[in-house]
């Protein structure tokens, strides 16, 4: 595992963007794991600089995202489909049929789950996976459980993460209590993991998951058993 501490969250954001712009250049036809959240926020900043620049090509990138929140469609302004878009994938040359994220309005979603864990097995895999790390040690909204879930799931939020969520929404009580999230066997079958961590209050937890046992109530922890781990701290 490559553990990098960094001073600034700007640091932080420009280490992790060179990461997934070399992965671009190495592998013009990647499949690109990303997640949604504050933390990779400038990460993504940095990378529509690059493709202005036009040091980083997008458009024959794939992307697959971790998660939705469960009843919210792409146009609502708090779904995660609505944030990528936002924040990456309206600002580079990225063809937004090939950037997947798992529907959150499936009337049957293990049926969605299962579709997608499949086509991201017929896509040959995740080359990147870009990770955040939620308080309670959550990666996309694998939630702690007694054990580490595979597949791509509904889960119940954890109350942390909802309280977390909350100043995104008008009050807490918007905040949807359900997910669909990526499972542990797509995040940990991705060849590289990439994970962005940002100011004091994940400190804690970080070092829970990276330098603790390996234990399904902090799900991050399971990164341990993974051959190709870099992990971006920032003190700020």
């Amino acid at each position: 595992m490559n553990y990098i501490v960094t001073k600034t969250y700007d640091e932080l954001s420009k280490k992790a963007a060179d990461i997934i712009a070399a992965q671009i250049i190495n592998k013009p036809k990647c499949v690109l794991g990303l997640a949604t959240g504050s933390s990779p926020v400038g990460t993504y900043k940095q990378l529509i600089k690059y493709n202005k620049e036009g040091t980083v090509d997008f458009s024959t990138v794939t992307s697959v995202n971790l998660d939705e929140y469960v009843g919210l469609d792409g146009t609502n302004d708090q779904s995660y489909r609505y944030f990528m878009n936002d924040n990456l994938f309206n600002h580079v040359n990225i063809d937004k049929s090939k950037t997947f994220v798992p529907s959150g309005l499936a009337k049957d979603l293990k049926a969605e789950g299962e579709a997608y864990d499949n086509m991201i097995k017929e896509l040959g895999g995740i080359d990147l996976q870009l990770l955040g790390i939620g308080l309670d040690g959550h990666i996309g909204f694998n939630e702690p459980d007694k054990y580490f879930v595979k597949a791509t799931h509904e889960v119940k939020l954890d109350e942390s993460t909802i309280k977390a969520n909350a100043r995104f929404f008008e009050k807490e009580e918007d905040v949807p209590k359900t997910a669909i999230t990526m499972g542990m066997m797509s995040i940990m079958q991705a060849k590289k993991i990439l994970l962005v961590a940002n100011g004091k209050a994940k400190k804690e937890i970080v070092e829970k998951a990276f330098f603790g046992p390996i234990d399904p109530m902090v799900p991050a922890s399971i990164l341990q058993l993974h051959p190709d781990v870099t992990v971006i701290f920032s003190e700020e």
